[in-house]
């Protein structure tokens, strides 16, 4: 694994944010090139989410499935959602939480956070708050979170153990993960793992799916879910590497290892 790879996601999804920022088009704006949604976010949220949403908020989602499908919020919960990018899923979550409620965003990339607190104030949302920080050390007290959401985000941290039990220590007793992440469902050919280009468009960090259950025990979460939603084909991951530039690549290797090698899951856990 490259060390690098945190300061080259850093680098990427700020440039996102600042493409998002100023309208300039970018194919990862709905999510294509980055975590193999080859269509548009309608593929991951139906209308009644997005509704009342700000566009910025809607292009700057890179993620692979809709973890707020999971999470089944009360009123006067509190969330966390981990990568919170431009806060499509911090907005969605604070309509269910309600008032009484309140939805943190933790994000590492300052451009991101900028746009989220825009979007924030072009919605005039008062129960949520975005705030900077690593996945790996959540700078929220032990057991104050009901819900934690993430979206195409575990895949992009380097130590995933430490994040996830971070996730644990953050969570109150009886609370719950919900998240959507990008799980390997067969061996993969070594040179794709280790290319920092792969690691943001979310492929290579993938972990295999039981491996994925298992660290998520290991670190006391129970009742442990996966749940492969949409699976990727040679085809869907040729498109990918195609948009990041990276058709040289993928020509190199033998695109039947690849086909359906990866998926976008369902990851559900209580503490």
């Amino acid at each position: 694994m490259e060390k690098n790879i945190k300061s080259k996601v850093k680098a990427y999804y700020g440039g996102i944010a600042k493409q998002v920022s100023t309208r300039a088009e970018s194919s990862c704006g709905c999510g294509t090139a980055c975590c193999g949604n080859i269509d548009n976010n309608s593929n991951i949220y139906t209308k009644e989410y997005l509704e009342g949403l700000p566009e910025d908020a809607v292009n700057a989602s890179l993620g692979c499935a809709n973890p707020v499908v999971l999470a089944q919020f009360k009123k006067g919960e509190t969330v966390l959602d981990l990568g919170s990018g431009g806060g499509i899923d911090v907005f969605i979550s604070s309509k269910y939480v309600g008032e009484e409620g309140k939805v943190y965003g933790l994000d590492m990339t300052d451009e991101m956070l900028d746009l989220a607190n825009r979007n924030k104030e072009k919605i005039g949302v008062t129960n949520v708050e975005f705030i900077k920080g690593y996945i790996e050390d959540i700078p929220l007290n032990n057991e104050t979170i009901d819900v934690i959401t993430s979206n195409c985000v575990i895949n992009l941290c380097e130590d995933k153990e430490n994040a996830l039990r971070e996730a644990y220590r953050v969570l109150k007793v009886g609370g719950r993960l919900a998240i959507a992440d990008i799980v390997q469902l067969k061996k993969v050919p070594e040179d794709i793992k280790r290319s920092a280009e792969m690691w943001v468009g979310c492929i290579a960090g993938a972990l295999d799916l039981k491996v994925y259950e298992e660290i998520l025990k290991r670190v006391g979460f129970k009742e442990v879910e996966i749940t492969p939603v949409n699976l990727y084909t040679k085809e869907i991951i040729e498109e990918i590497a195609k948009q990041k530039g990276l058709g040289d690549l993928y020509s190199q290797i033998d695109a039947e290892l690849l086909d359906g090698a990866y998926a976008g899951a369902h990851v559900k856990a209580y503490k």
